[in-house]
């Protein structure tokens, strides 16, 4: 198969532009019989094959699995050279040796479910979406919902009990509940305390409605220790109550709290 350069520039560009996680392998080297030219390469994710071909068959079956373990184990930007046998390594029945390149590509992955897309999601996604981050925003309204512009990193579900979708997210999800009342928040919040164990759980109101959701969770059989895990107010301490400036300091502590936990691989910047 002929390397297309542009193709694989192009759906290199996609990965980058999409933040997906993904490893580049080269074909450096070849000893003996393999069905591939040195410099042939292959795009991995953590689905598998996405384009190009190191060879086909074993060879290649072996290089996907081994950047899809290197993009499990690995964060950050990482090379690896390695260099197999082709019957030892490989399991082939003809000799000689393949040398590989692995450029592994892992920023991390940060899944946002944002519950609700009324006033505030509207401002506050479109902010969002621009950090390395994937979004999910659930409400039962469809039409709030379409009212949110298409963009790659944002999935968007209309679906009538929102909470029964909280189990369907990874386990290092933040939660945003920002529904149109707390008669909506209520549920989805009892199911992620009950559930989960969430790196992040945001509720939209004020310290009096923090403690009418608290009191109506100690009625739910909720430990107090469990309703020490959600911030209400959701946000840092600053702005008013604009959904621009409510959206901003959920960001402000989106970040702050991502921080804290490593989600990402990045350096912080000193300006």
């Amino acid at each position: 198969m002929t390397f297309n350069v542009v193709q694989h520039s192009r759906k290199l560009n996609k990965l980058i532009e999409l933040d997906i996680p993904f490893v580049t392998v080269t074909l450096l080297e070849i000893r003996g019989s393999a069905p591939q030219v040195t410099g042939a390469k292959a795009l991995i994710t953590s689905n598998g094959l996405e384009e190009g071909t190191v060879g086909g068959g074993k060879i290649e079956a072996a290089a996907i699995n081994y950047a899809m373990q290197a993009l499990a184990s690995n964060r950050g930007t990482t090379c690896k050279l390695v260099t197999w046998n082709l019957q030892t390594d490989v399991g082939m029945t003809c000799g000689g040796e393949v040398k590989f390149f692995f450029e592994i590509h892992n920023k991390g992955e940060w899944p946002i479910a944002i519950f609700g897309a009324g006033h505030v999601a509207q401002v506050l996604i479109p902010m969002l979406v621009q950090l390395h981050c994937r979004v999910t925003c659930i409400d039962s309204r469809s039409d709030w919902l379409a009212k949110l512009a298409e963009h790659p990193k944002l999935h968007k579900i209309c679906v009538k009990e929102p909470s029964s979708l909280v189990g369907d997210f990874p386990p290092n999800t933040f939660f945003v509940l920002i529904s149109k009342g707390h008669a909506t928040d209520l549920p989805v919040l009892a199911a992620i305390l009950t559930t989960r164990n969430a790196p992040y759980i945001g509720v939209i109101g004020s310290a009096q409605k923090a403690s009418v959701i608290k009191r109506e969770l100690t009625q739910r059989g909720i430990s107090t220790e469990k309703q020490e895990s959600f911030f209400c107010p959701i946000g840092l301490p600053i702005g008013n109550n604009t959904p621009a400036e409510i959206s901003f300091s959920a960001i402000s502590q989106l970040i702050q709290r991502r921080d804290e936990l490593g989600i990402l691989d990045h350096k912080v910047k000193t300006f």
